[in-house]
């Protein structure tokens, strides 16, 4: 029920309803008013109360303005990797325990402290005192206003139009002004979408005008068996294959289960079948047997935030790839990397 919701609510943002979507869109418009009313009073609550900072600590947030699908996960990973790198003791801080994006955090950063919880200051605090950090990269912290940051990264989609309405009417938490917050812009995507990233960074500028901008692909490397995709993807050299003979059947638990589908289908020699699941679903043993059932011979392949969930069901699904993709920067990434270099040295010191 949840998965066919989350459809639902992509097609109405999309505006494939038709006239019935724009009569819902006029119904829910007084609802968004409220909504957008509510997150600008507790953005301005929550700033008047100067967040509190973290001496000798460098705090860096990664999150979106929008509900799901703009790679913050993969982002906040290479901001994890880039300040261990400057010589900081990174930890990565996410929201939820045992979720996706720390199960995969802990795989793709092996050794790099994972700490996760509702109270995100308690696990800064923690990061700090008991994991020896001196850098904390927050997973989906911009709207973690009331806890301090030395540098706001705010991701934005190219297939979300920008400016666009809030929740529910359109997939935005926040009015396009909450980017005034940020100190650097970073439009993603998938596919062939360059040249509408480059719009929405164009639009978003109007509202962060001082921010650093960037824009990152999602690139689709290749794929690998989900047997040995633990091991590839800690060592990152995975023993990628290019393309699969056909037919096959994408699966995924994501926010934009189409896109994945459209990225499968260049990795395919076939027509690709999506089974998609609600976001974060957590896959049972009755769901792979279900699946397996449905591909009938035919590979699955699925997204790498899923492949955390269905590992342990390797047995009921032996002929299962992994989509393995990567950020790679077009343009930003350099001054992005600067910037991170620098916050180093004067919030940590020498």
């Amino acid at each position: 029920m949840r998965a066919a919701l989350e459809r639902l609510a992509r097609r109405w943002w999309e505006g494939e309803l038709g006239a019935g979507g724009t009569a819902l869109s006029w119904l829910a418009a007084p609802l968004s008013w409220v909504w957008a009313a509510g997150v600008r009073r507790r953005a301005r609550r929550l700033t008047r109360q100067n967040p509190r900072r973290w001496p000798g600590l460098a705090v860096v947030s990664v999150g979106n303005l929008a509900v799901g699908g703009t790679g913050k996960t993969p982002v906040a990973a290479w901001v994890a990797s880039h300040l261990s790198e400057a010589g900081c003791a990174p930890s990565v801080v996410v929201g939820s325990q045992g979720s996706d994006e720390a199960r995969l955090h802990a795989i793709w950063s092996p050794g790099m402290p994972v700490l996760s919880g509702r109270d995100r200051s308690a696990s800064v605090r923690r990061a700090r005192e008991a994991a020896g950090a001196t850098a904390v990269v927050l997973d989906d912290g911009f709207q973690a206003i009331g806890l301090g940051r030395d540098l706001d990264v705010v991701l934005l989609s190219a297939d979300d139009p920008f400016p666009g309405p809030v929740l529910p009417r359109g997939p935005y938490r926040e009015p396009p002004e909450a980017l005034a917050r940020a100190d650097a812009l970073v439009v993603t995507w998938r596919g062939d979408a360059e040249g509408a990233a480059r719009e929405v960074a164009r639009r978003a500028s109007r509202f962060a005008p001082h921010t650093t901008s960037a824009g990152a692909e999602l690139a689709t490397s290749g794929l690998v068996p989900l047997s040995e995709w633990r091991g590839a993807a800690a060592a990152l050299r995975p023993r990628l294959l290019e393309r699969l003979p056909g037919p096959a059947v994408a699966v995924c638990g994501v926010a934009r289960p189409r896109r994945f589908q459209a990225s499968v289908s260049g990795l395919v020699d076939g027509p690709v079948e999506l089974r998609a699941y609600a976001d974060h679903h957590n896959f049972s043993v009755r769901d792979a047997r279900r699946l397996r059932t449905l591909a009938a011979g035919r590979p699955l392949i699925v997204t790498e935030k899923d492949a955390v969930k269905l590992e342990r069901l390797l047995d009921d699904l032996p002929l299962t790839h992994v989509v393995v993709e990567r950020v790679r920067w077009v343009w930003g990434g350099e001054e992005l990397g600067r910037r991170l270099t620098s916050l180093v040295a004067e919030a940590v010191g020498p």
